[in-house]
């Protein structure tokens, strides 16, 4: 399976992912990752002949991103999906949940912005004993 990743920008996803279209390749889905308090990387997933192209792009929480569902209809659930866990905000949805897909109107918890992976350094202290 060969893999590439392609940086975009918010302004040049709908661009680059009519191209893909056109060229053949199927949305697979899309993955968020909370990078800090403030930026989230959003990663598209395509594929065509297990040949997987990734659209990645770096914004900051509270930008409008342009939604690709106006080129691939079945987009408008991952990105709903991105919606309710991560509280950032798609323009041009074909179908916008308003944050409801998964949660009642009145949640305001976006449960997969709560925590940042940090790196524990090791210790002497910390490791491991030996087996005896």
């Amino acid at each position: 399976m060969k893999e590439e990743t392609i940086l975009v920008t918010k302004e040049t996803v709908i661009g680059e992912t009519a191209k893909i279209k056109i060229d053949g390749y199927r949305f697979v889905t899309m993955t968020c990752v909370e990078l800090d308090e403030n930026q989230v990387d959003v990663i598209y997933h395509f594929d065509k002949n297990l040949q997987l192209k990734h659209f990645r792009f770096t914004v900051p929480k509270d930008t409008l991103i342009p939604s690709i569902s106006v080129v691939y209809q079945s987009a408008f659930l991952a990105e709903n999906e991105i919606q309710d866990l991560f509280g950032i905000h798609f323009d041009n949805l074909i179908i916008d949940y308003r944050r409801t897909l998964y949660f009642e109107g009145e949640t305001s918890a976006v449960p997969f912005c709560k925590f940042t992976v940090k790196r524990k350094e090791k210790s002497e202290s910390s490791a491991m004993p030996a087996e005896t």
